[in-house]
């Protein structure tokens, strides 16, 4: 009897910052060949089992399954359509390129001659399944407030004449919708389009907040409807190495690849 056995996941990881090294170390506690696409220029860190690239080409030569962003909207705008173009799947942490339409057109076209898809997983938010049931109903508005400690929002308080050290009340620094919150902070609106993206653009407002008072990222959801009311409130502990974002961001992409996979991506 022959037995046929699954070839070893190969996964390529686009940026090796916070998450991506978050997302790196679970990982490798699975069967899978790891790559890692670094900045030009930037040195290889010493990390056994990963193989590091510096150029995109040479990373598509190692031919990987699928590429999970962990990079910025930056570099998923200047990268994904590639890896689409080639015929890999893209698993994004950075949903905020949505709002950009050059990006979208770029992407789509790539996709749709390769039939490669980009995927955006929920990230550091639940409740996604019922605003998609109520964004049925005509009368859905939602409020999305982003409250984060001071340390996520430093040079933005100092840009407007605060001083991080001895704020006392939280800040008001954005409230309007939810493609400008992304594109004015990439780095820290993704949850945001997320939700979004899931009620309807046009009926979700956005508060961001930078507030002394609290130490978790603080997602806060507001949706009313003919279908009811509902408040939904997750609060995140910050990534100890960039408190812009929070640690589970990384475990969300290791749940998506392990979907990707299915029973493929194993214990080592």
């Amino acid at each position: 009897m022959t037995i046929f056995t699954a070839p070893v996941p190969n996964i390529a990881l686009l940026g090796f910052g916070a998450i991506g090294r978050a997302l790196c170390s679970n990982l490798l506690t699975y069967r899978c060949q790891i790559g890692v696409l670094l900045r030009d220029g930037a040195s290889a860190p010493e990390q056994s089992g990963v193989r590091f690239f510096n150029d995109v080409n040479a990373l598509l030569a190692s031919e990987p399954s699928v590429v999970i962003e962990a990079a910025g909207q930056d570099a998923l705008k200047a990268f994904c359509p590639v890896f689409l173009e080639a015929g890999i799947d893209v698993i994004a942490a950075s949903v905020g390129v949505i709002g950009d339409a050059d990006f979208e057109q770029r992407a789509a076209e790539a996709g749709q001659k390769s039939g490669a898809r980009l995927i955006f997983p929920t990230g550091a938010v639940g409740g996604l399944d019922y605003l998609h049931v109520v964004a049925q109903a005509e009368d859905l508005s939602v409020v999305y407030t982003s409250r984060k400690p001071v340390s996520a929002w430093v040079a933005e308080l100092e840009s407007l004449g605060f001083d991080p050290q001895t704020l006392s009340e939280a800040v008001l620094l954005y409230e309007g919708d939810a493609l400008r919150a992304a594109e004015l902070y990439p780095r820290n609106l993704n949850a945001g389009l997320t939700i979004a993206l899931a009620a309807g653009v046009a009926r979700t407002a956005v508060k961001v907040v930078a507030d002394p008072a609290v130490l978790f990222n603080t997602h806060e959801i507001e949706a009313r409807s003919s279908f009811g009311e509902a408040f939904m409130r997750f609060a995140n502990l910050p990534s100890p190495d960039n408190p812009k974002t929070s640690a589970i961001t990384a475990a969300s992409l290791l749940i998506e690849a392990t979907r990707y996979f299915a029973e493929r991506l194993a214990p080592a």
